[in-house]
Parts: C-alpha cells; structure tokens; sequence
C-alpha cells in the first residue's frame, strides 16, 4: 500500500515521530518519505492479506497503520499492489 498526503498541522512530536520512521522500504508498522518541510508524505504499508481479503480491507489496515502514528493528515492518493497478482519470469523459461 502507498499513501500520498499531506500533514494538517503537525506538531514537534509529531515531527519526530515522522522522522524516526523515514525510510524507503514496505514495512507492516509503515514507514515516511517527506519533503524537506516535513508538510507532504508518501506512506508506504506491507499488509498481509488474506485470501479473501480485497482492496477495502488493505486500505483500512493501511490507514490504520498510518493512524498509529498520531499525526494529522489529509489523504490525497491511495495505490494497492497486490502482490498475489505479480508473476516472476524466470530468466531462460519459455
């Protein structure tokens, strides 16, 4: 899960803890990158599904996950990869 948004008047605290979690990589606790104002965000979420779950549910968990964080924010974007869709080619199989 990706989240694009912007943060509503983020206090210090909140700044820290936004900071604290800076970093590139799809963690199920969700991690930050930022501009250098610390005001707009991409959020990105591993969330384990399962096999009846759909977009509704990721997006809650995700959500949920960004909420955990205690800041305040506006959600501009959602995107859902579902990662029981993506098919490897192995190199060298036909």
């Amino acid at each position: 899960m990706t989240i694009r948004g912007k943060f509503d008047g983020i206090d210090e605290e909140g700044r820290a803890a936004v900071l604290a979690a800076h970093d590139t990589a799809f963690t199920e606790a969700g991690t930050f990158t930022h501009d250098g104002t610390v005001s707009a965000f991409t959020f990105r979420c591993q969330v384990p599904a399962g096999p009846d779950d759909g977009e509704h549910d990721a997006t809650g968990r995700a959500v949920a996950a960004l909420e955990a964080y205690g800041v305040p924010y506006q959600v501009l974007q959602v995107a859902v990869t579902d990662m029981r869709d993506i098919r490897i080619r192995r190199k060298g199989r036909r």
